[in-house]
């Protein structure tokens, strides 16, 4: 029966991974117009008739903006050469339509960038008698206000140099070196209005890829969904069900002698594919575009909208969940706090990190998911998150207060009671995918007193880290500035997303299972399990106690620690554990 499991399992996993190398493509300006263009001439008549003038000119722009882009990108010389042929290649797509959006940018450029000419235009202009004396007159002046070229160039120019306004430079040489220096930031804004930045190009290359779709995956995505994710599920648990027959809860059965969980080839295997999908997922989806088109169908079930590679994401995650979680609920049958335990953190991932979010946003409300909080949910006091919250009324500001509410009041008191395990054993998405997807792998925890010494210092750095960058985020949203003491408030949001919320917890977080052991993330870098770690160390009635007497030395409790702490030390010397690291795993 394991062996059927395990064929039916591989052939599906195998073709899953054959889709990346399949179907067809083919670029036209409908595809390009579908994604670019989200101003209908109907919305601008509405916007007309119904809101006045102010609001249907104001379309009408984001139209002719819309449209403009549009002509940018086919009058490029890679769009003409590919424009309606067929590839069926999704590598060789991408890197064609990522040519197309930067020739645009150029063209972009061309038409609304700085000249050479103008820059010197504009120095000429703001030097009198051989002295600078730069002001909105000398912008005037190079660039006329009432074109509407003019005016674009005018505001750039106005917006973004108005403080070196009746500055004392000095000399010529200096005031032009700034200037310039100003003028390529200024580009870079100009491609955020009339261009694409890198953000944009990211994103466009996927959706454009995903939207250039045609033939046999485009045409049955329910057969292949069936195919992939059903089957690979059918054969997952035909595989598990035969553990009913051995003996429950865990054992000293030879899993450091397996390939498959002492980091042998096995492990070695299924890191690297789920690094490669993690790194796919994050940066380039676009590579994995026919992945996401089978999942279409589920998630116009549920949202009414198309599916985006989170969807896939949140959508593998929870099958990872169930599935494993029925081996977890089959290994430790013997125990009803492990049974409870594992339907509890299934419950709260499939229901309110999947389900409920799809659903508030089929009813028009913003996505969210009511158990995940600040500082795991590090952009939770992001500018774009707050504005959402405090534009939807009622619905909205309840979420705001509530994920306040969670981590002010709720973390404290449930964690003095229950520890910190009500959230990282009993609800958080990332501990339920590290019990259950990670529980073959929770022996390779490092049980060292260096791996202690280093957790404690690495996972409390970034905890300091989420509440400076959120320190930095409010400042900035309630002041209107853009930086604090010279440091861009984006760029930090970025550094922290890029380190922290993909690479650590994403890519090494899940990726190295089978290196790391199961909660390398929650271990090392969750600035959540810090705050939660030390509420429990300080003001908890939760504890871990040892009965040194009852001691065998088994090193069970030490083997399968997945926290990494050395419970067997602690019970040899008759000691109480006092590692708040503990997530009351059971």
């Amino acid at each position: 029966m394991r062996k059927i499991g395990l064929i039916l399992f591989l052939s599906s996993f195998l073709f899953f991974v054959a889709l990346l190398f399949l179907g067809n493509f083919s670029v036209t300006k409908d595809v390009f117009q579908d994604v670019l263009v989200s101003v209908s001439e109907a919305d601008v008549k509405k916007a007309f008739e119904e809101e006045g003038e102010e609001a249907g000119n104001k379309k009408k722009q984001n139209r002719n903006n819309e449209l403009e882009k549009l002509s940018f990108v086919t009058s490029t010389s890679t769009f003409k050469s590919v424009n309606g042929k067929e590839t069926g290649n999704q590598f060789k797509l991408a890197s064609n339509v990522r040519l197309m959006l930067n020739e645009a940018n150029d063209k972009a450029l061309e038409t609304y960038g700085f000249s050479k000419e103008e820059v010197s235009t504009l120095i000429y202009n703001s030097t009198i008698d051989g002295n600078v004396s730069y002001s909105a007159e000398s912008i005037n002046k190079t660039f006329d206000p009432n074109t509407e070229l003019g005016a674009f160039k005018n505001k750039k120019m106005l917006d973004n140099t108005n403080w070196m306004f009746d500055q004392e430079w000095g000399s010529i040489d200096k005031f032009q070196e700034q200037l310039e220096n100003k003028v390529s930031e200024i580009e870079s804004s100009v491609l955020r209005d009339k261009g694409f930045d890198d953000y944009k190009i990211k994103g466009l290359t996927f959706s454009v890829a995903k939207s250039a779709s045609t033939g046999f995956i485009a045409n049955n995505k329910w057969l292949l969904f069936f195919l992939t994710f059903i089957l690979s599920c059918i054969g997952g648990l035909i595989y598990i069900l035969p553990m009913a027959k051995t003996y429950a809860g865990i054992k000293n059965d030879g899993i450091y002698h397996d390939p498959s969980t002492n980091r042998g080839w096995i492990g070695i295997l299924v890191g690297t594919f789920l690094i490669a999908f993690y790194v796919a997922l994050y940066w380039f989806p676009e590579y994995i575009t026919n992945l996401v088109i089978i999942v279409d169908p589920f998630s116009e079930m549920l949202s009414g909208n198309a599916a985006s590679q989170w969807f896939l994401y949140g959508f593998l995650y929870c099958l990872a969940m169930i599935v494993m979680g029925v081996r977890m609920i089959l290994k430790y049958r013997h125990n009803k706090y492990q049974m409870v335990r594992t339907v509890s953190v299934i419950f709260f991932q499939v229901a309110f990190a999947f389900l409920i979010p799809e659903i508030l946003v089929r009813l028009n409300q913003p996505y969210y998911d009511f158990k995940n909080m600040w500082p795991l949910d590090y952009d939770f006091f992001f500018d774009w998150n707050l504005n959402t919250h405090l534009n939807n009324g009622t619905m909205g500001m309840f979420m705001l207060v509530w994920g306040i509410a969670l981590f002010v009041i709720g973390v404290p008191v449930l964690v003095y009671f229950y520890g910190k395990r009500w959230y990282c054993s009993w609800v958080c998405g990332c501990g339920g995918l590290a019990e259950t997807l990670g529980d073959p792998y929770r022996q390779l925890s490092d049980k060292s007193m260096k791996a202690w010494k280093f957790e404690r210092i690495l996972i409390h750095s970034v905890l300091v880290f989420a509440v400076l960058m959120t320190g930095v985020t409010l400042y900035t949203y309630f002041s209107g500035s853009y930086s604090v003491f010279g440091v861009q408030t984006g760029s930090v949001q970025k550094t922290y997303g890029f380190l922290i919320g993909s690479v650590f917890s994403g890519v090494i977080g899940t990726g190295f299972y089978p290196l790391l052991g199961n909660r390398a993330w929650c271990r090392f870098g969750c600035p959540l399990a810090a705050y939660l770690g030390i509420v429990q160390k300080f003001k908890s009635r939760f504890r871990i106690t040892t009965n040194g007497g009852q001691c065998i030395s088994c090193g069970n409790c030490s083997t399968y620690c997945e926290m990494g702490i050395d419970v067997r030390s602690y019970a040899q010397k008759g000691q109480n554990i006092v590692r708040s690291s503990c997530v009351g795993c059971g």
